[in-house]
């Protein structure tokens, strides 16, 4: 077992603790009014474990998802707002037939436990190449928004990720949110890896189309130093969908004009050799 004291100093120098020991029943008394009396100051929630009464409340982060204001104001589609600490757990329960593509992603995002611990803001803020939200975001030209002392600012998805596992955010800067208009068309998500499930990318890929634009938007990930665009394979496919008249009628698009799609999506990707796979497997 261990004391207050004890409990304390560990809570100090860990990022994360693994209860080891309750405290007695007498112990539990003693500290219940406390947890009552932080509960009250803070309006927050304890730690479901069974040591919570050993730590102070915490504030609870932001996990709501909000229509736009902005975009509202404007008439124009509201976005869909995702605070940083949105789960993907949340994002498959609360948006998935809006953003269908990101839902998707989110599903293949490791096992139940990390679906519902991890967050969109935690991916974002690591940047990783292979990071499973990111492909959707940059199809769905999604925006990051954040936060420091000197206000907001938002930036294009498409240019919040400048390396790998680097991104565009000040030293004194925060993530606060995400930002994605709600599908207008169809959204497809594809990972690959070295098992069906709870593994990082081999390589993923994010489509969505957008009859109401007239726009194709594609996301390349754990395939390039960054998540990547497939820019001119989108304005391939824009043209025929245009020749062909497909923007306002469902139709199967002709077999050569996939392949040449997908012959330009490889092309825009920048595979390297690791130890999930090779270049030319991607």
């Amino acid at each position: 077992q261990i004391n207050r004291r004890q409990a304390h100093a560990i809570h100090r120098n860990a990022r994360s603790f693994v209860c080891i020991g309750q405290n007695s029943g007498a112990a539990d008394a003693q500290a219940r009014p406390r947890r009552a009396a932080l509960k009250r100051r803070n309006g927050s929630e304890f730690f479901n474990d069974p040591c919570k009464h050993l730590f102070p409340a915490r504030p609870q982060p932001r996990t709501r998802w909000q229509r736009s204001d902005a975009a509202a104001r404007r008439g124009t589609q509201p976005h869909r707002r995702g605070g940083a600490g949105v789960t993907d757990a949340r994002i498959i329960a609360g948006v998935g037939e809006r953003l269908p593509g990101l839902a998707m992603a989110a599903r293949t995002v490791g096992e139940p436990q990390i679906g519902h611990r991890g967050t969109g803001g935690g991916n974002l803020g690591t940047a990783p190449p292979a990071g499973d939200d990111h492909p959707t975001l940059l199809a769905s030209d999604g925006t990051v928004e954040r936060a420091s002392t000197s206000g907001t600012r938002r930036i294009q998805a498409r240019e919040f990720f400048i390396g790998p596992k680097r991104n565009a955010a000040r030293k004194d800067e925060l993530i606060a949110a995400f930002l994605i208009e709600p599908a207008a068309g169809p959204q497809q998500f594809s990972k690959v890896g070295t098992r069906n499930a709870m593994v990082i990318a081999v390589c993923a890929f994010a489509l969505s189309i957008d009859p109401v634009r007239r726009r194709i938007g594609t996301g390349i990930g754990s395939a390039g130093p960054t998540p990547l665009r497939a820019i001119e394979a989108e304005n391939f496919l824009g043209g025929v969908l245009d020749e062909q008249g497909l923007w306002e009628q469902r139709k199967e698009v002709n077999y050569s004009a996939v392949t040449r799609f997908g012959q330009l999506v490889a092309a825009a990707a920048q595979p390297i050799d690791d130890v999930r796979g090779p270049a030319a497997y991607r």
